[in-house]
């Protein structure tokens, strides 16, 4: 029979105290959380496990306790720091080979610790969608090479769930890089050593670190210059990492990301979020930073669809587009605006509170053989020793963790009503959704020019050949990311009302990169809301491609999300008929509808959510 405490607490001891064992960290101290796992000095937080502690999710948390101690045992960040590369996707590979080394170096010494990191493995990559990746040019190429390199080292395959999208890019892999795999064994204990030949395997990847070995070299003269009673490596270390662009957003440790309601904006503008190799946002970028697409896969399924080049696409975070100042009038215009339609909206988006908190709504069941002691039912046994103790359990909830995305077209033909419509629906979405404890992203998509940009003059320079592909620099905003709470994103969305802002549309890569940030997120349920007023639209592509090229690449997309993605794709038009595109979506004639519309197809979603209902435990026999 249980303790008072429950069998969860019970199981967050264990776990903790074998984790204090794996990492020789004697403070090392474990919370169950509904959050995302996090490290951040002495404390570690893990998704907190369901009541009755099923299998999965006991398995799942072993999984990610030991990672942890692993990491905490074997991991020196300051030498990690010293030979981090200087390129996004060679951090990205280097985090990742780190990690999978930490975890091969417990696995090959304890059996049970490799069956839970094996089983926590494969429920990180079923839950990134990895099963729908089958194109090399859409792999992660940081998770395929750990998935590979873990293979090497401890002789366990990938997960089910990733197996075809390592295979699809093994060849590759193994051809540029599979000299590197033995000597990459035989630096397992050696952090130093393994992270050297892990700099020249991505110089071999030819993933931006062509320069791999000259800075060897210089990391070689620095630590000799040391020995000789020179500057400390550390502290060269430290310098160089301070060097690095974004370094602490890419950095391999994590830190805890929930955000307090009560602190204030300051406060949380200072906070610096550091995820673990695999967490975080796609690709290991940080929403909101520069963005350039990886190749082929960042724009979709269609072969045919390609940009003239990539050099002149942005995204970037609301505020890096405006001044403070003009910000800030423009959030007060919003708030004028907002004024006018709060009546009808805000009683729809209460009404949507109202169902979605009522899904969330925990109730006990009483009168158990075990569970917690229900104190309130004492008194009968004072009254009659003879009469059993009575035993109560919380039911579990059967409403999924869920984040929503909405991808608002920020073309020229949404100016005036439409977009000031759009910018205050997300507005009161996000409020209404965040008190559901529901994450919400806003994003908006655009061109950097009219009629073509840097990208047609690249063309023109060099010699106007057919068939050139996309002619127009992309512009992706993000006016608020998902992990961010409301307060801090409010001024960004008055953007939207900025003249000058809205240009062209080209759907297709907007919808893909938007896609793309749901598919790193942890979260059970993704759902992604397109909002639109028309087909995608660049007059400098179309001039010099076939007329329905932007169309083509939207429906391959559409169709590609819709049959493989793990994705929920839903979409509204504005005057104009998305229902021949999306399978799920409806028109709208008016833009003053658009609020109620968006608030009335999210509540469709939720209601069409049927969870299974966990068991409980057996309700006490009658005597």
């Amino acid at each position: 029979m249980s303790t008072p405490e429950g069998p969860v607490e019970e199981f967050r001891r264990a776990v903790a105290a074998t984790m204090r064992a794996i990492s020789g960290d004697e403070e090392l101290s474990l919370t169950f959380t509904p959050d995302r796992r996090s490290l951040s000095g002495h404390e570690a937080r893990i998704p907190i496990p369901a009541r009755h502690l099923p299998e999965e999710d006991v398995r799942r948390v072993r999984g990610e306790a030991d990672s942890m101690a692993l990491w905490r045992a074997h991991h020196n960040e300051k030498m990690h720091a010293r030979r981090m590369p200087q390129s996004r996707p060679a951090q990205d590979i280097f985090n990742q080979a780190e990690r999978a080394r930490c975890e091969a170096i417990g696995a090959n010494a304890m059996a049970g610790v490799a069956a839970n990191l094996a089983a926590a493995l494969a429920e990180r990559c079923q839950g990134r969608g990895f099963e729908a990746i089958t194109d090399p040019a859409d792999a992660p190429m940081g998770d395929v090479v750990a998935l590979l390199l873990r293979e090497h080292l401890t002789g366990a395959p990938p997960p089910e769930s990733a197996r075809a999208m390592v295979d699809a890019c093994r060849e590759f892999v193994e051809a540029r890089a599979g000299k590197h795999w033995e000597a990459l064994e035989a630096a397992l204990p050696d952090q130093e050593r393994f992270a050297r030949t892990v700099r020249r395997l991505i110089a071999d990847l030819e993933m931006g670190e062509a320069d791999a070995e000259q800075s060897e070299t210089n990391e070689e003269f620095m630590e000799a210059e040391a020995d000789e009673g020179g500057a400390d490596p550390d502290a060269q270390g430290e310098a160089a990492e301070a060097r690095q662009p974004d370094s602490a957003s890419s950095g391999p440790s994590e830190i805890d990301e929930t955000l307090d309601s009560d602190v204030t904006d300051a406060d949380a503008d200072a906070e610096a979020d550091e995820p673990m190799p695999g967490e975080g946002d796609e690709d290991g970028k940080r929403a909101g930073q520069p963005w350039r697409p990886d190749g082929a896969g960042a724009h979709g399924p269609n072969s045919n669809y390609r940009p003239y080049t990539n050099l002149y696409d942005e995204v970037v975070e609301a505020e890096e587009l405006c001044e403070a100042e003009e910000l800030t009038r423009l959030r007060a215009q919003l708030d004028r605006q907002l004024s006018n339609l709060q009546g009808v909206v805000s009683r729809l988006a209460n009404r949507l509170q109202r169902r979605l908190l009522a899904k969330q709504t925990r109730s006990w069941e009483f009168d158990l053989d075990e569970g917690l002691l229900d104190t309130g039912r004492l008194s009968r046994v004072v009254t009659n020793p003879l009469y059993p103790l009575s035993y109560k359990v919380e039911k579990e909830t059967n409403f999924r963790d869920t984040v929503v995305s909405l991808l608002i077209d920020n073309s020229g033909s949404m100016r005036g009503r439409p977009i000031t419509v759009a910018a205050m629906s997300a507005d009161i979405l996000a409020r209404t959704l965040e008190r559901c404890a529901v994450k919400v992203e806003i994003l908006g998509f655009t061109t950097r020019a009219w009629k073509g940009g840097q990208a047609r003059e690249k063309w023109l320079v060099e010699g106007k050949r057919a068939n050139p592909g996309r002619l127009n620099d992309l512009r992706h905003i993000v006016y608020k990311a998902a992990d961010h709470p409301w307060r801090r994103a409010r001024k960004s969305l008055g953007l939207m009302l900025r003249e000058g802002l809205l240009k062209e549309n080209i759907d297709g890569e907007a919808l893909m990169w938007a896609h793309q940030r749901l598919l790193a997120r942890h979260e059970d349920r993704r759902i992604l809301m397109v909002i639109s007023d028309g087909a995608p639209v660049d007059d400098s592509t179309l001039s010099a491609n076939p007329s329905n090229y932007l169309e083509q690449h939207l429906r391959a997309v559409i169709d590609w999300i819709e049959a493989r993605s793990p994705v929920e794709l839903t979409a509204i038009g504005i005057g104009h008929d998305v229902t021949r595109y999306y399978r799920r979506a409806v028109t709208i004639v008016d833009a003053e509808q658009l609020g109620g519309t968006m608030l009335e197809k999210l509540a469709e979603l939720f209601d069409d959510d049927a969870a299974m209902r966990p068991a409980t435990p057996k309700r006490r026999a009658q005597r």
